[in-house]
This record gives C-alpha cells, sequence and structure tokens, in this order.
C-alpha cells in the first residue's frame, strides 16, 4: 500500500511518462538516452549513478513490455522493441518481475537483539527460549541464528522492547509466501504461488520489483484509426485530484487519443446481481458458503489453496469483463482499455477466455503517465457527464466490504425478509484464515468478501492515491448517483447477452 510519496514512485512514475512520451513521439531511437536524462550529475539513491541508470534502463523494458535482462547480458535498452510497436500485446510471463542487480538482498525471517538491551539480571529472553539459543554475553543478549526456531517467545517476554521481528519487506506483504531467495539472497518470486497482487512492488523500499505495462501499445492503438474506449474502475475517482472527476475524466481521456470513457460500476452493476441470484439459489442448498468474484488475486488464491471449494467462488464475470463485454457490443470493432489500480486484472487480462473482451489493462498510475506525457492541464478539463449513470452500490466496489454490501442489498430487494450474513477480508494472509474458517464450518450460509489489498482496490499496487482520501471520493460519487440499488440498473435485461 502507498502510504507517502518517495524516491522509488517518482523514479517509477517518471518512467511512465517518459515511455508515453516515446510511444507518442514515435522516436524510438531516443530510448537509449532516457536514463542520462532521468538521473545526471552524482548518483542521488545508490552508490553508483551508473547503477542507478542501469535499475531505469530495466523498468523502461518493463513498461514497454519487454522482459527484463540480466546483469551480464549486453544488449541495447531497445533490444525486441520492433516487437513492442504495436496496437495489440499480451503479457509475456512473468508479469511481476525482480530486477537482480536493483535488490538490497534484505535478511529473511529473523529476530535479533538491538542495542536497547540493558542486560537485565533476570534474562527472560534466554529462560525462555526452547532451544538455547540465547547467551548472555558481555552483559547482552546474544542470540544465535543457527539454532533459533524464529518462535517469537523472547521478543513477547523482553521488558524493554529490545528484541526485534526482522522481515524481508516484499516477503512480509506477499499473503501467498512466493518471496524466495535466490544463491545470492536476492528476492525470488516463486511463480507457481504468485497471483500478481503487486503487494511487493509497493512494499519493497528498493523499488527493485515492477510488473510489465502496455502503455506503448495503447499508444499505438490511440494512434491508429481504431475506436478506443477507456472503462474506469469505480476507485479513479479522486486518484488524478479533484478536477478529474465524473464529469470531467472523458475530456481528459479524449486528448489522450481514446474515443470514450464508460464506467466499470455497469459490470459492477451486473455482477452484483448475477451474484445474488447464485446466492439465493444455491446456498445453502448446493453450497455451504459463496464466496465474491471481482478480486482476481482472491479469487485465485482461494482456487489454488482451496480446489476443493472452487465451486463456492462465485462464477459470475467480473465488472471488468461484463463492462469490457457490453461495450463491445455497442462498439463491435473498438478497442478496451480497463483503467484500474492494480497489477492482478493485467493477469486476468491475459488469459485465453477474457483476451477477446479487454485488450489492454492499465494502472492509474501508467495513465497519469500519459497524461503528462501529453501535458494534459486538468484544471482546464471541459464538463461532460458520463452517459452511462450507474448505481452507489456499483460505485461501492472500490472499497473493502462494498461488493459484499451490494449483493446484500440487491438479495434484500429481491426478498426483503431474508438475512445475509457477511464475513470478510483484506489482504491475502487474513484471505487465507477466513477461508480456513470457512471449510471448518464457521461460515455455513455466509458471503465471503474477499479482496488482496488492504482497504480494497483504493489501495492497489497502481493507485495514486492515499486510501483514506480516494474512500471519501467514492462515498461522494455514490451520493451523487440518482441510482442507489443494483436492481435501478438499465443494464440488467442485457446480462443474458454478455455469458
Amino acid at each position: 500500500m502507498i502510504e507517502s510519496y518517495s524516491s522509488i514512485l517518482k523514479i517509477r512514475r517518471s518512467v511512465f511518462e517518459e515511455v508515453a512520451k516515446l510511444a507518442y513521439e514515435g522516436d524510438y531511437k531516443h530510448i537509449e538516452e532516457i536514463p542520462y536524462q532521468m538521473l545526471n550529475g552524482q548518483a542521488k539513491y545508490r552508490e553508483s549513478i551508473f547503477l542507478e541508470r542501469a535499475i531505469v534502463a530495466e523498468r523502461i523494458r518493463l513498461a514497454i513490455g519487454l522482459p527484463v535482462r540480466s546483469a551480464d547480458e549486453h544488449a541495447p535498452i531497445s533490444k525486441g522493441i520492433e516487437e513492442a510497436i504495436c496496437t495489440h500485446r499480451f503479457y509475456e510471463p512473468p508479469l511481476v518481475n525482480v530486477i537482480d542487480f536493483a535488490c538490497n538482498a534484505c535478511p529473511t525471517d529473523s529476530y535479533f537483539v538491538t542495542d536497547s538491551c540493558v542486560g537485565c539480571l533476570a534474562n527472560p529472553c534466554a529462560n525462555v527460549c526452547p532451544k538455547d539459543a540465547i547467551k548472555i554475553v558481555g552483559g547482552k543478549s546474544i542470540i544465535n541464528q543457527d539454532l533459533c526456531i524464529k518462535c517469537g517467545r523472547c521478543k513477547d517476554v523482553c521488558p524493554y522492547k529490545a528484541i526485534v521481528h526482522r522481515q524481508r519487506p516484499c516477503e512480509k506483504a506477499c499473503g501467498m509466501h512466493a518471496i524466495e531467495s535466490d544463491e545470492f539472497g536476492r528476492a525470488k518470486i516463486n511463480y507457481d504461488k504468485c497471483v500478481s497482487c503487486g503487494m511487493c512492488i509497493v512494499n519493497c523500499p528498493f523499488g527493485a520489483i515492477a510488473d510489465k505495462s502496455q502503455i506503448f501499445q495503447v499508444v499505438q492503438s490511440l494512434k491508429s484509426d481504431e475506436e478506443v474506449y477507456a472503462i474506469m474502475a469505480p476507485a479513479f475517482v479522486g486518484q488524478f485530484g479533484p478536477k478529474v472527476n465524473l464529469k470531467t475524466i472523458d475530456d481528459a481521456m479524449q486528448q489522450l487519443g481514446f474515443t470514450g470513457v464508460y464506467e466499470v460500476s455497469i459490470g459492477a452493476d451486473l455482477c452484483t446481481y448475477e451474484e445474488a441470484l447464485d446466492f439465493l439459489d444455491k446456498v445453502p442448498s448446493q453450497l455451504d458458503f459463496m464466496g465474491t468474484s471481482c478480486c482476481p488475486s482472491w479469487s485465485v488464491m482461494a482456487k489454488m489453496e482451496f480446489p476443493e471449494y472452487k465451486n463456492n467462488i462465485s462464477m459470475a464475470l467480473t465488472p471488468m469483463v461484463l463492462t469490457a463485454r457490453l461495450v463491445k457490443k455497442e462498439h463491435p470493432n473498438s478497442k478496451i482499455v480497463f483503467v484500474g489500480p492494480c497489477s492482478a486484472k493485467k493477469l486476468e487480462a491475459s488469459r485465453s477466455s477474457v483476451r477477446s473482451d479487454v485488450d489492454f489493462v492499465l494502472t492509474f498510475e501508467e495513465l497519469m503517465g500519459m497524461f503528462t506525457a501529453k501535458k494534459v492541464d486538468f484544471t482546464k478539463l471541459k464538463e461532460k457527464p458520463l452517459a452511462n449513470v450507474t448505481s452507489a452500490d456499483g460505485r461501492g466496489f472500490a472499497v473493502a466490504g462494498g461488493v459484499a454490501q451490494a449483493v446484500v442489498n440487491t438479495i434484500k430487494k429481491i426478498n426483503p425478509n431474508l438475512e445475509i450474513k457477511v464475513a470478510s477480508a483484506q489482504g491475502l494472509e487474513n484471505c487465507r484464515k477466513l477461508l480456513k474458517d470457512a471449510k471448518a464450518g464457521k461460515y455455513n450460509g455466509y458471503l465471503l468478501e474477499g479482496m488482496a489489498c488492504p482497504y480494497g482496490c483504493i489501495s492497489g499496487a497502481g493507485t495514486l492515491n492515499l486510501p483514506n482520501k480516494t474512500k471519501g471520493m467514492v462515498e461522494v460519487s455514490k451520493r451523487e448517483t440518482p441510482k442507489k440499488n443494483v436492481t435501478e440498473s438499465e443494464y440488467l435485461e442485457r446480462l443474458e447477452t454478455l455469458d
């Protein structure tokens, strides 16, 4: 979760801007100069300006959709760019990448004694250690890492809080336990476990992890004769400042070359209705409980680690897919760009079953890079309210608890006398616990909502704004729409044509 602006964010967003500018201008020979333009003079962030530029070079390649190079590979940044200059290109795995020479090889899970240790006579840390791993040397406690089993008892009993639990930040943030170490102690992603939630990306304090982008291909499509529509996730309100809202987003996007804009809240309404009907039909007669479907990381994790309950996760299409299908029904030859908060949607869009619906996925950060590259002045945007009015419940999908609440509200419209129990979790570690409890029978008859990101989509890996600020803007957008419940959606009658 992004909590403050940092040098890492500055570099990441500058790369998006430069790649967007490169794509719009079409001068691809300029690509080799970008690291030197971004970083000149003395090193600011690392021990060497050459290392800084090398890392930026790999970020540029990933932003174009190209693979990272190894440290010993002698090749220009532009190697393979000919393949990237196209109006359509899916991600070649892996989506999330570790730039090896940017990784600090942070220490993994360990407990150690800090200088706060006063060498107290009681020695509670040594007394509770089950493996006799703590000795008193020179009046201070010392932990033998070879003997330590990381139980944490010493930390719990230290009266001075002198013992700390140190974890690699990316590893700690990964709810899938997919971060491992290579032979040099650097972070390595186990792609058999990774669900591309992106939490490692925003939690690495050295900016060593990045995902691939489609900025380059989106701009190629915008420069062509194709109709290109943007479908905006509900979390977009407030991401680009107060001037970019539901009334001005269309003008902002048209300045980039988009044909028009739709709210993904349309699909959220349809998804809600489907899940409400599924719940009424299957719980508890066929299923003990049902989980929501909109967060791909939660959905993949649930089916991967609890395969016996894969049918308990709603089979309803996600809001992204439903909205894309709706737009393509209205504009058959168009290209669809989903703009949202997370990396996982990139993975979802690359599935064979979704590829024909969603052509590109951009995060809010990547879109901001395009706005900056085209020098879009947010203070001069013309107001043009979006024609597709969605429900307040659909817009609430952006915030944790919003999906389940929308389903419950819809069920109440269909069957006012039915009482629906809900349990929710944010963060994949908590989502796993939720499913373990469900497996144990704790949530029979419940609707379960899982979100990979804390606070929901508003704190996804590709967001720009602080979650609490975005949450407030989402609430404002909900109040502004005259339709409160998804049952009021004008698109419900088209739902059957989208399956």
